[in-house]
């Protein structure tokens, strides 16, 4: 469920050149911070995923909901 979570939010990425810097840019429309540059669109794009993978994680560890990502959605309980 998560990989394809992942995989789902990384199809929404946006990427455009920054024609200035001769970088790369990319964010993912709806979670708030994750972007990252790089000198490739490929470069760019696993360091968006490696940004996503950690972002989710802190908002796993604060308790903090994560948003739809198509028609999947990720739900956190407590285990005792």
């Amino acid at each position: 469920m998560l990989t394809r979570y992942i995989q789902k939010a990384m199809e929404q990425a946006h990427y455009e050149l920054l024609p200035e810097d001769k970088l790369y840019y990319g964010e993912i429309p709806g979670f708030d911070g994750v972007w990252a540059t790089g000198t490739t669109l490929e470069a760019c794009r696993n360091e968006l995923q490696e940004v996503l993978e950690e972002w989710i994680l802190l908002r796993v560890a604060r308790h903090l909901p994560l948003p739809f990502v198509g028609d999947i959605r990720l739900q956190l309980s407590e285990v005792s």
